[in-house]
């Protein structure tokens, strides 16, 4: 018997709904949910141990897969078998990650686990748009300690006309893509790119998703009062110590508020603070500190950042002694690495990135194979974060999901720039090397100058800069911070970054800590943002004005050509033989690519000398020669025969022609070489297909005047009708008898 099931419907106005059904799956788990949308169908399920775990963090963890049998297909490779979660799997996880983690109580340290699951893809619905939801919806039917029901959207704008949760199609005509994830009360998560777009319309189209996050949030509450809303679970909590709290603060407070004003580097300053520790802690017995150790780890930590907030809020000064808009000294250099393609160096304080770009043809396109989607970058860029940017010894074991995300954020903001007909495949890396405060924006300004390095002609130059908000909700005092510190990112109530040219924002990835932020401080911080980033800006241009107008010597170059489709087998030639012998020889990548539409072959040609490539196109050139009817060419003779001469055309080499005995001139030719000989170069006039042997047809004498009382010659009878042939005599010959 199926079990009763209960459902919510979300009208998204438009005619597309979003239901969300429990009570039919995974019923063991302690929530679940159905999330559907067309035929698009996502399960979530939420479980967390009644045990905490021995540590001083909520171990969350958040899952999202796309099975390949949701869209009838098979996984790739060798292995038929979903394995490690791709790029695109990853980011979602991190954008649901982000808007749930803060709303588990602090000291709520129970192992906890969301899974979402695609189990049916459609491809008019984009799934990762749901998962927020999906979440959510799971975790309010469970019993789980969390504060508030929370959903995520994508918004796009197409035409000037915003749009929640848009298809695919119309993600690509959109100038907005953007997910927002937020509660009934409060934006939480902001991440997207657009089209150079100005501040107010980002804060727009933020307001318009939120308006749509509160159905969702009301429909889960819908949900979950229809189902049956459970008490929740009693937790261990942290032991609190009122007196102790007081103590340490008193203790603390002051002499961190010193260390802080004194504008110190991060090492020097990491070092004070350490000390102030220990001061503190060599104030307690032994027995003390066994028994109440990390209560007083923990409000000394508190003390730390009760101090350094109000610091920038009495004052307006911040750890490294800069006023709340000032960016750090920067400094660039371009064309560091002598064997790249293009290389920069970008460094901002304790941050420094370097880049570089490689360039290819479309056989190194970054190939995507998603259940929910199939294709190529063209454009991708890599970033690595490698312990020692930091100052610290730790085991590399892969690549990190921050990695995977800071990279995704820095290639948004560039893409956009990359021109429609840049011919090549590109790939920037971002090495971090170090890092105090934003590495993902000092990626975005070293690539940007990276690739006007390369030679890869950018629309317009990017930078990106990360702030912060600190605010004080009693007093109504508030601080917005430009280029913030590694430390000023853990203390304040918002971080943000926003990539963009001078004209508008490419990309922004925004997170909000404290409920209720007006949109007009939001507002203002992205004015604020707008002058750091045109500040940082300036100092790319000012080390590499615009692109390089060529690539480097070095460098491979790119040409690409178009051939009509029934050349492309010659190109290619028997088992690969000409493609092949043609790359070897004139050592350049040939890359042949069928056009969808049209069937044509298109062409690249990677080299770094240009008579390789040059020797490629003549070659493509001779391959689909097509000379037309009454052009005249010059031709050479390759061969004497006895009816004629057989020539090679000088502009398609390798293209013959013969040149019959009686082409030759106006008077009778009774031996070829009296006319012509080997290797001599001369004009012909193309005549056209020859009815009678079906072969092209060329004619020297076509060019020559006509000598003085020339009288044609009556043409020759069909040797090959034999039917009513004569002897000399004039006699007709008597026909041949069948022998039967």
């Amino acid at each position: 018997m199926i079990p009763k099931t209960f459902k919510e419907v979300i009208d998204l106005g438009d005619g597309r709904t979003i239901s969300i059904e429990t009570g039919k799956l995974a019923k063991q788990a302690h929530g679940s949910v159905v999330v559907q949308s067309g035929n698009c169908m996502l399960l979530c399920t939420v479980v967390s141990n009644y045990k905490a775990s021995d540590v001083d963090f909520l171990p969350l963890t958040v899952d999202y897969r796309e099975k390949f049998a949701a869209s009838g297909r098979y996984p790739g490779g060798f292995f038929k078998r979903e394995a490690r979660p791709s790029d695109g799997e990853i980011l979602t996880m991190r954008l649901v990650d982000r808007v749930l983690r803060p709303l588990f109580p602090k000291d709520y340290h129970a192992e906890t686990q969301v899974m979402i699951q695609l189990m049916s893809h459609d491809e008019n619905v984009m799934p990762d748009a749901m998962a927020g939801l999906a979440a959510s919806a799971a975790i309010q039917l469970s019993d789980f300690p969390f504060e508030c029901a929370i959903s995520e959207v994508r918004v796009g704008r197409v035409n000037g006309e915003l749009i929640i949760n848009p298809t695919r199609a119309q993600l690509e005509e959109s100038d907005i893509d953007m997910v927002i994830g937020a509660s009934a009360d409060s934006v939480m998560m902001v991440e997207g790119e657009m089209g150079e777009i100005s501040e107010e319309d980002m804060v727009e189209a933020i307001k318009f998703a939120h308006e749509a996050i509160k159905e969702q949030c009301a429909a889960q509450m819908r949900l979950a009062e229809a189902f049956g809303r459970k008490e929740v679970r009693e937790y261990e909590t942290e032991a609190e110590d009122e007196a102790l709290e007081k103590k340490i603060r008193e203790m603390a407070y002051d002499k961190v508020y010193a260390v802080a004003k004194a504008g110190s580097a991060k090492q020097e300053r990491s070092k004070a603070f350490e000390e102030i520790k220990e001061e503190i802690k060599a104030a307690f017995t032994e027995e003390e500190l066994e028994e109440k150790g990390d209560l007083i780890s923990k409000y000394y930590y508190k003390a730390e950042k009760a101090a350094v907030r109000d610091l920038t809020l009495n004052e307006g000064l911040r750890l490294d002694g800069r006023k709340t808009d000032e960016i750090r000294p920067i400094w660039c250099e371009v064309d560091y690495l002598p064997s790249t393609h293009g290389s920069a160096i970008f460094t901002r304080g304790e941050t420094q990135a370097l880049a570089t770009v490689t360039l290819g043809t479309s056989r190194e396109a970054n190939q995507i194979d998603m259940p929910s989607y199939e294709g190529e970058e063209t454009f991708y860029l890599h970033y690595n974060f490698p312990p020692f940017s930091t100052g610290e010894a730790r085991p590399i074991r892969g690549t990190s999901r921050r990695e995977v995300g800071h990279g995704n954020l820095a290639q948004r903001a560039l893409k956009r720039m990359i021109p429609e007909d840049c011919p090549y495949t590109v790939r920037v890396v971002s090495e971090v090397l170090e890092s105090n405060g934003s590495s993902s924006m000092a990626t975005v300004c070293s690539g940007t100058m990276a690739l006007m390095d390369a030679g890869v002609q950018l629309k317009k130059p990017v930078s990106g800069i990360a702030m912060g908000l600190i605010s004080e909700a009693e007093t109504g005092k508030y601080a917005v911070l430009s280029d913030i510190l590694g430390d000023e990112d853990h203390l304040g109530d918002m971080d943000f970054k926003v990539t963009g040219t001078a004209d508008g924002i490419t990309a922004c990835q925004m997170d909000i800590k404290v409920k209720g932020l007006s949109y007009e401080i939001l507002v203002k911080a992205l004015k604020q943002a707008r002058d750091g980033r045109l500040h940082i800006l300036k100092k790319l241009t000012d080390t590499i004005e615009a692109p390089r107008p060529d690539v480097k010597p070095h460098a491979p170059k790119m040409v690409t050509t178009v051939i009509p489709n029934e050349y492309i087998g010659a190109l290619i030639g028997p088992g690969g033989k000409v493609i092949q012998e043609l790359q070897k020889a004139t050592k350049t990548t040939i890359v042949i690519n069928e056009d969808p539409v049209t069937e044509e072959g298109i062409v690249e040609i990677l080299g770094t000398d240009q008579a390789g490539i040059d020797a490629v196109l003549a070659k493509i050139d001779s391959i689909t020669f097509k000379p037309e009817v009454g052009s005249i060419y010059e031709v050479k003779v390759i061969k004497i025969l006895d009816f004629g001469a057989v020539v090679e055309y000088m502009e398609a080499p390798g293209n013959e022609v013969l040149l019959h005995v009686s082409e030759l001139a106006w008077e009778r030719t009774d031996k070829v070489t009296d006319v012509v000989n080997m290797g001599d170069v001369f004009d012909v006039k193309y005549i056209g297909i020859d009815p009678r042997t079906k072969k092209d047809k060329v004619s020297r004498k076509a060019l020559l005047p006509k000598p003085e009382g020339y009288r044609e010659r009556p043409p020759r009878n069909d040797r090959n009708n034999r039917g009513d042939r004569k002897d000399r005599s004039g006699q007709r010959r008597p026909q041949k008898q069948s022998r039967d």
